[in-house]
């Protein structure tokens, strides 16, 4: 029962669209009329300003840690194996940003949220991840193409870190992430296509006007 109750919170706890919340304080009564439309970090910054898509980005990663923290203390009575409840429960989280039921199933690209849960799961190959990101985005200006090649990186360095070590970490995480990658394929479908097409908005750290906003974050 209270591994049931904890997937749910981890689901509602991810379903907070802290990027509306945190534009509506800066006077952007909507974020999902403004630019891309997008409730994630990038779009915020783009559209309201640095600080508050810090905020946004802070927010959106403490959900998912959050979600893992709270299963790890007081779950573990219904999977039996606590590492799978914190896995259901980071992935509820990140459900929960992608598909908000307060905001009619329809929010984020779960990065953020996703960082949050592997960062306290499987911290050498999320700051690889982490560092593949800012490598990528750095060279080519492409925030998704960071985002999808950092979540690519992380089943490979499980996979990578396995040979090496077996018992390094618990046997399901590598098909999790492998699920997570094609889950970051599926949220930035818009952006790969536009990549392809050349049309992708770069990175820049000053904030644009609305009709040049294309959010990849």
């Amino acid at each position: 029962m209270y591994d049931l109750l904890i997937i749910l919170l981890a689901y509602l706890l991810g379903s907070i669209p802290f990027g509306l919340v945190i534009a509506r304080l800066y006077g952007v009564s909507d974020i999902r009329l403004v630019g891309s439309g997008n409730i994630g970090a990038t779009n915020v910054m783009r559209s309201v300003g640095k600080f508050p898509a810090l905020l946004v980005t802070i927010l959106d990663i403490a959900k998912g840690t959050i979600a893992v923290v709270i299963a790890g203390i007081f779950g573990g009575m219904l999977l039996g194996d606590i590492e799978y409840l914190k896995l259901v429960a980071g992935f509820f989280a990140i459900f929960g940003h992608i598909f908000p039921i307060f905001l009619k199933f329809k929010g984020g690209k779960g990065i953020n949220t996703a960082l949050g849960v592997f960062i306290t799961l499987l911290t050498l190959p999320i700051f690889i991840a982490i560092a593949t990101f800012i490598i990528t985005v750095s060279i080519s200006r492409f925030v998704s193409l960071g985002s999808i090649l950092g979540s690519f990186s992380l089943p490979v360095t499980v996979y990578i870190t396995t040979l090496i070590a077996p018992d390094r970490y618990h046997p399901v995480y590598l098909p999790v992430t492998i699920i997570f990658a094609v889950i970051a394929i599926f949220t930035h479908r818009t952006n790969i296509k536009r990549l392809l097409k050349g049309d992708e908005n770069r990175f820049s750290f000053h904030s644009e006007s609305t009709s040049e906003v294309k959010d990849c974050g």
